[in-house]
């Protein structure tokens, strides 16, 4: 698909977008693609909290933080030992 995009942008930003390669169709396109990623995993980061901070409970304190995170790296030593 192809679409046609007019910017009017200052002049020293042209320049150092140009320098950079910047202004390439390739580069636009890759830019306007991190874009649409960043914004997706964002909105799906807003819908993941939204869920956990509606859960019932008392949320972990540090402590219980760290005693899961520990369990968890030792449950994946043992099995990356397993392989």
């Amino acid at each position: 698909m192809s679409v046609t995009i007019e910017l009017d942008l200052p002049e020293e930003i042209v320049r150092q977008a140009r320098q950079m390669g910047l202004l390439d169709n390739r580069r636009i396109g890759e830019l306007l693609a991190e874009e649409v990623r960043r914004r997706i995993a964002g909105q799906e980061l807003k819908r993941v909290l939204h869920e956990i901070r509606s859960l019932p409970g008392e949320p972990l304190t540090m402590e219980e933080i760290g005693v899961e995170i520990k369990a968890l790296r030792t449950e994946r030593r043992a099995r990356e030992v397993r392989r």
